[in-house]
């Protein structure tokens, strides 16, 4: 997959083969020999290690525009002296070479101009805590940078500052208990300014699963600055420290009562909607009425969304939303495809926008329809976030979605606050093609909650597992993953 050679840029003629006057401006010996945006982002990196000209790197030997797997181009390797007087131990930092637009010629970013982004963007960057005699970098955590590339170029979704990472794996393979990922702004590294747009600097965060449902149920801004108090879970710089064997929950248990759950009950959380396995049956209409039904099946080609679908579901998703503004990051599954649990061809559009949309479904068949009867279907990991959901977020006067991993059915629960939503008080129940909204009442949720409870206890959980709500005309299933996987299982 790839090679691991010294270098600081691309072979024959890269930033590393110059004379070492490369500068934070962009100027180097040879500077028309090598990327433009490329020598932008090295000239950072040069500023941070002058006396690192020629960093240990990582390359794909098949770059993507050729076809290969990887879309990172390098991944570069600097040896961290640290701050001892910020008590910042020595460590590994690594700085991804793709995300952004290296060429400026349309082989893999589209050339939008010098105002925007570059390319995505941004680039990735990790901290590795330095082990005692350790004499080179692992690469391993190239492999990590390149599956979350594959996810950002596949899905679409680019990534902010406080997003979380659901990998469900240790990052390096090992019994580590460091298993997900937060993402903030790297400390140390500035924006910089290409000749193809500005290209800022992300850096991965590893933390246990107890800190990524801290997050979730809260706000992963709020997770990194406890982290940033605790010297073995991160410090000032968010070192990861995969032989780090407690969470910060457990090294000061004052931090979950007095800060995580006194930040949910204060601010709920800021998660607005994940990539889910999940489905959803309108059990309004007999099933001979197939042909015209809204049901979205599982094991059935799912109807697209239209333009107005789509830009329906943004404007939800924008409004009504005071602590953040955009599309939340989707979970990932490390089990599949590297990291990803996407099947959908790159496309440059919105994560929730569908190409070609209003071709397939003809106008008059996606009018919004009221629903008397609805059943919603997840598999175990989405449903163990229905309570964070009602608490975290409509308890607080907000929405929540569950987009579709497998096709372009969605699941928007909303308030009675939200604004903008098509299901009323009146109709709780609305349907506009295979986009599905479920108002709830703050009682409702309220019984949900306790209805519910076993949710926040998944080794005691048994699949398939039915809640339901005769009265409201509401039945939520959990259901094992294979039911999803395999839709004609």
């Amino acid at each position: 997959m790839e090679g691991v050679r010294p270098g600081g840029g691309p072979p024959a003629g890269g930033p590393g083969s110059g004379s070492g006057s490369g500068s934070g401006s962009g100027s180097g010996s040879f500077p028309s020999l090598f990327p433009p945006g490329l020598h932008g982002i090295y000239g950072e990196c040069r500023r941070l290690y002058p006396d690192q000209p020629n960093p240990l790197q990582v390359t794909a030997i098949l770059k993507y525009w050729l076809g290969g797997p990887d879309p990172l181009d390098y991944v570069s390797m600097y040896r961290n002296l640290g701050n001892p007087a910020l008590n910042v131990p020595e460590h590994w930092h690594y700085v991804s070479f793709g995300l952004s637009d290296l060429y400026g010629d349309n082989r893999v970013h589209e050339f939008t101009g010098t105002d925007g982004p570059s390319g995505f963007g941004f680039e990735l960057t990790f901290r590795l805590k330095r082990e005692t005699g350790e004499s080179a970098p692992p690469t391993w955590p190239a492999e990590l940078m390149q599956g979350l590339a594959r996810y950002v170029f596949q899905s679409e979704n680019t990534f902010c500052s406080g997003d979380h990472v659901s990998w469900h794996s240790p990052l390096d393979n090992s019994e580590s208990r460091i298993q997900h990922m937060l993402l903030t702004e790297d400390p140390q590294m500035q924006p910089v300014q290409t000749p193809f747009g500005v290209v800022t600097f992300l850096q991965i965060v590893g933390v246990c699963t107890e800190e990524l449902h801290a997050a979730q149920q809260w706000n992963g801004q709020g997770i990194l600055e406890l982290l940033r108090t605790v010297p073995v879970a991160g410090g000032p710089w968010l070192i990861t420290d995969m032989r780090r064997g407690e969470t910060i929950f457990e090294i000061d248990p004052h931090l979950q009562q007095e800060r995580v759950d006194k930040g949910i009950e204060t601010d709920g959380s800021n998660l607005s909607g994940v990539s889910a396995k999940c489905a959803w049956d309108d059990l309004s209409r007999p099933p001979e009425d197939d042909e015209d039904s809204r049901s979205i099946c599982i094991g059935t080609q799912p109807r697209r969304l239209s333009g107005k679908d789509t830009e329906q579901i943004r404007e939800t998703l924008r409004r009504g939303l005071e602590i953040n503004s955009k599309p939340v990051l989707p979970p990932i599954n490390a089990q599949r495809q590297n990291g990803l649990n996407l099947d959908r061809a790159p496309s440059r559009k919105d994560s929730l926008e569908s190409e070609s949309s209003a071709a397939i479904i003809p106008h008059e068949l996606i009018r919004t329809r009221q629903l008397e009867s609805v059943h919603l279907k997840f598999n175990q990991e989405s449903g163990a976030l229905i309570p964070l959901c009602l608490r975290g977020r409509l308890l607080h006067g907000r929405h929540f979605t569950y987009k579709s991993i497998t096709g372009d059915t969605a699941i928007t629960f909303v308030s009675t606050g939200v604004e903008g939503a098509f299901a009323t008080e009146e109709h709780p129940y609305a349907a506009h093609g295979p986009w599905l909204q479920i108002l709830l009442t703050e009682e409702f949720v309220e019984r949900m909650l306790e209805d519910l409870e076993d949710l926040n206890s998944p080794e005691e959980f048994k699949l398939p597992k039915e809640y339901s709500w005769p009265e409201k005309k509401l039945k939520v299933s959990i259901l094992p993953d294979a039911v999803f996987d395999n839709p004609l299982h």
